[in-house]
């Protein structure tokens, strides 16, 4: 609270009852000042002196050596997406038409624009720009203003924040641990915020300091009493202001303003009329206020509680007040702290309430739909009219309505699903009838929750919704229960409505095109679980196949793809079928063209084109707030990056998936994340992680999934395997072959457990059981003929067979996985081969094969095997440095020089003339580095290499010989791709 300088509460300069909360924020602004950032919530009733604490804050102390941005969230604007951030950064003029042009707004931060600016969709090429890019580049815009000094953002009031906004200040606090940045929230606690979901996501992740302001004592109230009364108060007239307010700042100030405007004294006989006096101080002073003022001031208070901070000559359409008339009332209202000093918007949200209480809520409402319409004829946004109506009781008029669709609709097209959700309640509530509305809400909340989409769509499905409309419901509801206990009953829904459009006579083109959706939603759903699978496989085979020409074609395509690649018969006729699902250029909603067909290519040895399609549809997901299908696309790739053993990628994929249904209501009905992270954690030699998180998945009753099952029991034996308990893993495997057997699954490249097992068996010395399973794998692998298969089936048959004659086919798995895209696979058959060399006494022939097994592992950040495959070479008389956990042991050579140099401030190019090589070499390596390192930029090289005990290089130290010298097994882009180039 402050006292000697009037502010919105009507207070003093100094802080009275407060001095521990302001230096509690002194510290944290200190230590943001010194690179630590920090997030301090202050909560608290309305009036109890939060914003006047924040003033206090930010005019003393080390707030004033700040960058403060301080914004205050606006009822009206929580229907709209990043109504927060526009609070924020609106005073820097990045909300303005113009903004674009800001330097602020260099680089990646020019993603941050479709945040800032609160036009309509169609006004802006960015538009439709990712929710994720959106948040990247909001990153940006406070990280370039931190270039200039620490920065503060304050957001008071942020109980009316939006979802998105409070979602990117825990998306830039997460990646904020050495930035000078300070946040502050206030919030009040009597209101429940708008987006309470990501407000304690923010509480539980980011460790905050909570300062919950309390009511003032009274040895607070008797300070801020002899500060307004020159005479000495008695102790009693304290007690009573004391028990009247509640010890509430804001009531207290106008109640002592009031007192001492009617002439009371602070004593005993001034004590009798605290009670009568606090009682009108809120509601009477704002009516006593009106009643002596011109009833056009009322109105004016009206129009500004109405359409929040806004302009004179809005308040003048909206009132008919003249506007010379709206300039004195501001004045008026102003002076009587019912307006902010600083802005044209009430001073609090008290007093908002005030005001609006006083129009009462038939006068309060048609008022809303005047401003709606005023805003509508001005040409503002839907959005911004929609939040007018979404205050409003009875939207009666039919334009209300379609307001409220326009603004759902730009809502999701600019990136903010929750403001399109909002919109579409209101007008459910309006409409509880409406299938339409119904629907359009289920297919907004589809990416981010399935238990109400479910329940939406179930609703949807009647009989007299018409076969089109039921047809369409039963698509998204088959889409989104695939993964949960209702995926059987999606497939007799679709069957049913399949033989219903059969039954069609004469379909039309739209016809055909819907029985096509239809039918690849039925294989989607139908190959999901083991019980339909065999329904499916079957139906697709009596499918003619289609030529790719349409959304709901290139789906059934792809769904044929992965049908044809399980069986694991024609690898030719799998990629054929995939490169034709992948021929239309757009994302159908769902991804599963994208999905189906990238699973089927990386079966068939051809992962850089799996990747590219997951990776168009990781765009599509980003750009569109599709949560579920972002993560499904982050999971499939870490999936593919294992198999190509590009552990550290694979695992920020992995990471990130699994981060992201943490945060969102997928988590009970995604398993995928969850699995292809567990599976890259064996293999980094963090099995009693990968443990815990395949432990959390029991009880999902995964046994009747025919796909995903065999995936989570691969990777649960593996973990059980690196954990010593053999016994558990060879049961998990022989579990994993079975349900494969009951699905009808054939294919020798997925979840190939038969050479796992045999591994396990050899060294168990079980050879005999072991070389049934590489009989089984051997027949299956020559069947479908990809490398990696082959491989994996030489890898069998060597370790199955004793002595010397095992050294043949684990030469040739080691020769044919060199041929494949799978290092990982490579760097294990050549770690066996070498140890087999090496019982065999050929120490020789051992260390080479050793030697480059460690060298592959390595880089593959497989360290477990790789530290494996440097025991065995130093047993066979090698030498080889010690494989660390450190990023830096993932650099080649090349690599860690240029990394030294970048990271001793040297320009890209002195650094290719110093090494004799082009500049754009220079920038491939680096951006390698950085991916391996997991840093964005060259001045965060020389802490995590000197952490390495790498020593930064001028040029002058790293000249290197014209003539390159060739390395065995390498290339001049080392790594695991340069692997794959050999």
């Amino acid at each position: 609270m402050v006292l000697d300088r009037t502010d919105a509460s009507g207070l003093s300069s100094a802080v009275v009852g407060r001095a521990d909360e302001l230096m509690t924020l002194n510290a944290y602004a200190e230590a943001a000042c010194a690179g630590r950032s920090g997030l301090v919530i202050l909560s608290g009733p309305a009036g109890i002196g939060k914003t006047s604490l924040l003033r206090a804050f930010l005019d003393g102390g080390p707030g004033r050596s700040m960058t403060v941005l301080h914004g205050t969230c606006a009822e009206t604007a929580t229907g709209a997406g990043y109504g927060g951030v526009r609070a924020l950064f609106g005073p820097l003029g990045l909300c303005a038409e113009d903004a674009r042009d800001s330097p602020l707004l260099r680089g990646t931060a020019r993603r941050a624009l479709p945040a800032l600016t609160a036009g309509p969709a169609a006004a802006h090429p960015s538009d439709a720009a990712a929710v994720y890019a959106v948040l990247h580049g909001l990153y940006w815009l406070a990280a370039n203003l931190m270039t200039d000094g620490p920065l503060a953002l304050v957001l008071d009031d942020a109980h009316w924040c939006d979802e998105r906004s409070l979602r990117w200040l825990d998306f830039l606090l997460r990646r904020a641990d050495d930035l000078p940045l300070l946040v502050v929230l206030a919030h009040r606690t009597e209101t429940r915020p708008v987006a309470l979901a990501a407000l304690e996501d923010i509480t539980a992740q980011c460790r905050p300091a909570l300062l919950h302001l309390t009511p003032l004592t009274p040895t607070d109230v008797g300070q801020i009493v002899r500060e307004v009364f020159p005479a000495p108060a008695h102790a009693s007239f304290t007690a009573r202001a004391t028990a009247v307010t509640g010890g509430n700042p804001r009531l207290l100030a106008r109640l002592l303003h009031a007192l001492r405007a009617e002439g009371v004294p602070p004593d005993e006989r001034g004590a009798s009329r605290v009670a009568d006096v606090g009682g009108q101080v809120i509601a009477g002073s704002l009516r006593g206020l009106l009643a002596r003022q011109p009833g056009w001031v009322g109105d004016v208070a009206g129009a500004i509680a109405v359409l929040g901070e806004t302009s004179p000559d809005r308040i003048a359409a909206l009132t008919a007040v003249p506007a010379q008339r709206v300039a004195e009332a501001v004045t008026v209202l102003r002076r009587a702290d019912v307006v902010a000093p600083d802005r044209l918007d009430l001073a609090h949200d008290a007093v908002r309430t005030a005001v609006l209480g006083s129009l009462g809520d038939r006068a309060g409402a048609d008022l809303r739909v005047r401003a709606a319409l005023l805003l509508s004829d001005l040409g503002r946004p839907a959005e911004e009219v929609a939040d007018q109506l979404l205050l409003v009781p009875d939207l009666g008029q039919p334009w209300m309505t379609a307001v409220l669709r326009d603004a759902a609709a730009r809502a999701q097209a600019r990136g903010a699903p929750d403001a399109a959700v909002r919109y579409l309640r209101r007008l459910l509530r309006s409409e509880p009838d409406s299938l339409p509305v119904r629907i359009q809400l289920a297919r907004s909340l589809a990416e981010t929750d399935p238990v109400e989409t479910l329940a939406l769509l179930r609703q949807a499905l009647v009989p007299s919704a018409g076969l089109r409309t039921r047809a369409v419901v039963a698509v998204q509801y088959a889409m989104v229960c695939l993964t949960g206990p209702e995926a059987p009953s999606a497939v007799r829904i679709l069957t049913a409505i399949v033989d219903e459009l059969a039954a069609k006579e004469e379909p039309g083109t739209g016809d055909r095109e819907l029985r096509t959706l239809v039918e690849s939603a039925l294989l989607i759903a139908g190959s999901a679980r083991k019980e339909t699978i065999a329904a499916a496989r079957d139906r697709a085979a009596q499918l003619p196949v289609p030529p790719g020409d349409t959304p709901a074609q290139c789906q059934l395509l792809a769904m044929m793809t992965v049908l044809t690649a399980i069986e694991g018969h024609s690898v030719q006729r799998t990629v054929d079928l995939a490169r034709r699902a992948l021929r239309f250029p757009g994302v159908a909603p769902g991804g599963w063209s994208q999905l189906g067909s990238a699973f089927a290519l990386n079966l068939a040895d051809e992962p850089e084109e799996a990747l590219a399609a997951l990776d168009r549809l990781l765009r599509y997901g980003r750009e569109n707030a599709a949560d579920r299908t972002h993560v499904l696309a982050l999971s499939h790739r870490a999936l593919v990056l294992h198999g190509l053993g590009a552990l550290p990628d694979a695992l920020s994929a992995a990471r990130s998936a699994v981060d992201a249904i943490d945060q969102g209501k997928w988590r009970g009905y995604q398993v995928v994340p969850q699995i292809a992270l567990a599976t890259v954690l064996t293999d980094r030699g963090e099995p009693e992680r990968a443990e815990r998180l395949l432990g959390d998945l029991e009880g999902r009753n995964l046994d009747g999934f025919a796909i995903d099952y065999p995936w989570y029991l691969m990777a649960r034996a593996r973990a059980r395997r690196a954990l010593g308990d053999s016994a558990a893993a060879l049961g998990l495997l022989r579990d994993c072959g079975r349900s494969l057997d009951d699905a009808g699954i054939t294919n020798a490249a997925f979840v190939p457990w038969w050479a796992e097992a045999a591994c396990l068996l050899a060294e168990l010395n079980r050879h005999d059981e072991a070389r049934e399973c590489a009989a089984h794998g051997t027949a299956l692998a020559r069947r479908w003929g990809t490398p990696r298969a082959l491989g994996l089936a030489a890898v069998a048959r060597g370790v199955s067979t004793i002595g010397r004659a095992g050294l043949g086919p684990l030469t040739e798995a080691a020769e044919t996985l060199a041929d494949s895209p799978a290092r990982g696979e490579q760097a294990r058959a050549e770690y066996l081969l070498g140890r087999a060399l090496l019982a065999a006494g050929e120490q020789l022939g051992a260390r080479v094969r050793l030697r480059t097994a460690a060298g592959l592992a390595q880089r593959c950040g497989a360290l477990p095997l790789g530290r494996a495959a440097r025991r065995a070479l130093l047993t066979a008389g090698g030498r080889m440095r010690e494989i660390t956990g450190s990023p830096v042991d993932l650099l080649t050579g090349r690599e860690r020089k240029i990394a030294a140099l970048a990271a001793a401030g040297v320009s890209n190019r002195t650094i290719a003339e110093s090494l004799f090589i082009t500049v754009r070499t220079v920038e491939m390596h680096l951006t390698g580095v950085y991916r391996k390192l997991g840093v964005s930029q060259r001045t965060d090289l020389a802490a995590i290499l000197h952490a390495a005990g790498i020593r930064t290089e001028h040029p002058a130290e790293a000249a290197e010989p014209r003539v390159a010298r060739a390395t065995p097994g390498r290339t001049e882009q080392d790594g695991v791709h340069g692997e794959r180039a050999r």
